[in-house]
Parts: structure tokens; C-alpha cells; sequence
């Protein structure tokens, strides 16, 4: 049986995870792919010489770049560099790569799938999205056939559970963080996932890969759950709806519009019972309908068999070219926030703003605040009349 060499670069929660899966269901991978598999090299900055396997780990990216046994490099660094730079000089030398590392692919993937595809080699990344989800080949190959019209859902784990904590156990958004940080599902700088950055990066894939065109992550509007208080919890409930961070994007002939913001989610959704550290994707297609995309959206094993799903479709495929692609179009086709039309939720210590919305309805009065759902509003008038007078959240019908 032939062998086949690969690299890890970065040996962290994501990396160290896929050197296990890869070590220890080496004979079951062999059988799918029909060629063994073998971690020649762990790029890492850190010291292992008390490892076992330390003989394998390098500082040294050229180590791997200039050793042509190495057939896959599988990039878990995270950021955009170095992981940048390495992943564009090992596709130029012929080498497929697979990684997780969102950023990287929202803000370069353009670029990168094109020298995969122009050096017949694959840069794969299912596990950028959805973590352990299966999403990107079933949105590019199983529903091949069909037009996307939407995709959204809950793609962040740790937002998901904050909101968790704060519906079930009436605790509040800074307790919850802190629970998330405690338990290991926050970072001790939880920007990323709190301000919606994470979820944004996502839904750019996703909605790039749906349309075959490049949507630039810094053009979609992008809102966190860091405003969310009780008050709102205990009005969503009185209107028997959940709030959660949600990833939008919607493809209308050649348009496409795409949003992150928190969200107030009727019971009867399929999404609304998504709790935890759990992600679900929803996509509404032309022939097959709605079909959702549900499990762990994170963590070091599923995200790491995702991870390794790709390395055995590049080795399977190691001078066949299988990777998706989308194109660089401007931003003409991208739909201004401006333009769309939302209900929404607000709530305000000015009473006096309720007036200014015909059809809006009282949900309930706390803490000197009252809370109300306007009707169907444009955003832009919307904002004209509310922003810097209110705390408010869309509403999903």
C-alpha cells in the first residue's frame, strides 16, 4: 500500500486533534483511501522535545515546502498570518492544503481556491463553517441541482450558549459569559464570537460558495448580543420567541444580501430549540426545499474529523483539481441593509418613540422601559427615526 506524507501547521486544540484522529484510525482512513497516511511534519513555534514523537516537529516552514514526499499540508494556525503566506507558497509548489481557519478563507479564499485550481491541487475547508457540521461539499455537490435562496442559522457555539443560559436560567449576559469562559467555550477575548465576527466570516463563505461570488465579510452588517439585557429575554418570551445570533443570507437572481445580527426566532422555527453550544444551518433551495445542518459547531474532535474528511478527499484526488470555486465580481450585486424590510423589536425609555411607528404594538413596560414591535419597516427609515433613541432586534417571521 502506498504511503502518502502530510504536515500539520499548528499543533493546538484544532491541529493536535487531527494528528490524533489521523494516528488512530490510521487502518480505518487507509481502507477509504486505499494509501496510508503519515504525518511527516507539525509545524509549531513551541518546544516538544519531550514528546515521543518530537523527531517530527519542526520551526522550520521550508522543512515542508521543500520536501516533495509532502503531498497535503493541513493548516490550523488560525489568523491570516503567517498562515497566509504559507498556504500561498504550498499551493504554488503543487501541494493540496486543508484547513478550519475561517478568517483566512472569508478574507483570501478568492485567491487561494484560484492557484489550487490554476496548480491542480485542492484547498479544502470544510471545517471553516460549521465545525463538525458536514455543509460546504453538501451545498456545493449534493445540492448542485438546486438554486440556494437562503441560508442562515446559528453559526456560533458560544453565542448560542450564552443565549442559552440567559432564556433558561434567567442569568444575565455578563454571567453567562463568564460561565462560557469558565467552561472553555469563550476566549478570554471573546470579540470575535460576542460582536457577531465569527459568524460573519461564516456566513461570507457560505454565501460566496452559494453564489459563486466573492462576498467580502467587511461589507456585510454585522451586530453582536452584547446589548441584550433580561428585559429582553422576559418581552421575546411574552411573544413566544427566542433571541438568537443568526447568519443571513439571502439570493435573489443575481443579488445577494447577507447580515449578522441577533434575532428574535418564533418557537414554531426549526431553529428555535437549538440550544447550547450546538449550531444549526438552514438552507432554502428551489427543488429540495428547506434542509438544516445540525451538531456541534465546534470543539477539538469534530472540528478535527472534519478537518480530516478533507485530507482524505485530497488524498483520494492528490493531482485532481476538486476544490469550489467563486469569482471576484465588485460589490454592484451586493444588497444594502438600507433596502431591506424588518419587524422589529425596541426598547426604549422614550415613550414618546412608539408614536412615530404606525402599527407598532406594546409588548410590556420593566425598569422604566417599554418595550414594543413595529410593523413591517424599512431599515433605512427605520434607523432614521430610532438609532441612538433605542436598543432593538430584528424579528424573524
Amino acid at each position: 500500500m502506498k504511503m502518502i506524507k502530510a504536515a500539520i501547521l499548528g499543533f493546538g486544540v484544532v491541529g493536535s486533534g487531527v494528528y490524533e484522529i489521523l494516528k488512530e484510525n490510521a487502518s480505518g482512513i487507509a481502507k477509504k483511501t486505499k494509501e496510508e497516511i503519515e504525518v511527516k511534519y507539525i509545524l509549531d513555534i513551541r518546544d516538544f522535545s519531550d514528546r515521543e514523537d518530537a523527531h517530527i516537529f519542526t520551526k522550520n516552514f521550508d522543512d515542508i515546502l521543500n520536501d516533495e514526499e509532502v503531498k497535503v499540508v493541513v493548516e490550523v494556525m488560525g489568523g491570516v498570518e503567517p498562515a497566509y503566506t504559507y498556504t500561498k507558497a504550498a499551493l504554488l509548489a503543487g501541494k493540496n492544503v486543508v484547513t478550519s481557519n475561517k478568517e483566512l478563507v472569508a478574507k483570501c479564499g478568492t485567491e487561494l481556491l484560484r492557484l489550487a485550481k490554476e496548480n491542480s491541487v485542492n484547498y479544502m475547508f470544510e471545517a471553516s463553517v460549521g465545525g463538525g457540521i458536514p455543509i460546504i461539499r453538501p451545498l456545493a455537490t449534493c445540492l448542485a441541482a438546486n438554486n440556494v435562496k437562503e441560508i442562515y442559522g446559528i453559526l456560533n457555539g458560544t453565542t448560542n450558549y450564552i443565549l442559552t443560559q440567559m432564556f433558561e436560567n434567567g442569568v444575565s449576559f455578563d454571567d453567562a459569559l463568564s460561565d462560557a469562559q469558565r467552561l472553555g467555550y469563550a476566549e478570554r477575548n471573546p470579540a470575535a464570537d460576542v460582536e457577531g465576527f465569527d459568524a460573519c466570516r461564516k456566513i461570507a463563505i457560505l454565501s460566496s460558495l452559494a453564489s459563486g461570488k466573492y462576498i467580502n465579510s467587511e461589507l456585510i452588517l454585522t451586530e453582536g448580543i452584547t446589548k441584550i439585557t433580561k428585559t429582553d429575554v422576559k418581552m421575546a418570551a411574552k411573544l413566544d420567541c427566542v433571541i438568537k445570533l443568526i447568519g443571513y443570507a439571502k439570493l435573489d437572481g443575481e443579488k445577494v444580501f447577507a447580515r449578522v445580527s441577533p434575532m428574535l426566532i418564533p418557537k414554531s422555527s426549526l431553529i428555535s430549540g437549538v440550544s447550547d453550544v450546538f449550531n444549526a444551518i438552514l438552507v432554502n433551495s428551489d427543488f429540495l426545499g428547506e434542509a438544516i445542518f445540525y451538531g456541534r459547531g465546534a470543539g477539538k474532535l469534530p472540528t478535527a474529523s472534519a478537518v480530516c474528511a478533507d485530507v482524505i478527499d485530497c488524498v483520494k484526488h492528490v493531482n485532481i483539481n476538486r476544490s469550489f470555486v467563486w469569482e471576484d465580481k465588485g460589490t454592484d450585486f451586493i444588497v444594502s441593509a438600507d433596502n431591506t424590510e424588518n419587524r422589529y423589536f425596541v426598547r426604549t425609555s422614550d415613550s414618546s418613540l412608539m408614536e412615530m411607528f404606525d402599527g407598532a404594538e406594546l409588548v410590556g413596560e420593566e425598569n422604566g422601559e417599554i418595550v414594543f414591535v413595529t410593523a413591517k419597516t424599512n431599515e433605512k427609515e427605520f434607523m432614521s427615526k430610532a438609532k441612538g433613541k433605542c436598543e432593538y432586534l430584528r424579528m424573524m417571521d
